[in-house]
């Protein structure tokens, strides 16, 4: 049984589950991210640079997808990683402030590249103790 907050990896095949959970649904995908961005480098990531962002969905599942491929985006656009995130969510509207530092190949020593968060496995639940669970499968 998990309590308080933190992340995880699970197995699936050829790509990469992961998972966040907290005390509230902002914690567990602060989390997942944390576990999203530890796939690509086991480093802290410096928050040398901040980034608004939002999306929105109909429901806490899409809206953790675009989450995370929002955050993709942002890692291959911007070519920063993210490692510090502060989030609002309200009524399936999500509002972030990003923060992170540019990628440097000989710090960081990428493992893997991430293609996108899928529908694959993906949950996202609250059990009877109130604690969150946000989970996917990352194809890298």
């Amino acid at each position: 049984m998990k309590s308080g907050m933190g992340w995880e990896h699970f197995h699936h095949q050829a790509d990469i589950g992961i998972r966040g959970w907290g005390t509230s649904l902002e914690q567990a995908f602060k989390q997942a991210a944390t576990a999203m961005i530890n796939v690509i480098t086991p480093l802290a990531v410096r928050p040398e640079q901040g980034r608004i962002i939002s999306c929105q969905a109909d429901n806490p599942e899409d809206l953790f997808y675009d989450w995370l491929n929002t955050l993709v985006f942002h890692i291959e656009r911007y070519r920063i990683l993210y490692g510090m995130y502060e989030i609002q969510i309200d009524d399936n509207r999500l509002q972030a402030v990003i923060w992170g530092e540019p990628i440097d190949p000989a710090r960081h020593q990428p493992a893997v590249g991430i293609k996108a968060a899928t529908y694959t496995e993906l949950k996202v639940t609250q059990d009877p103790q109130g604690l969150w669970l946000a989970q996917t499968v990352i194809d890298v």
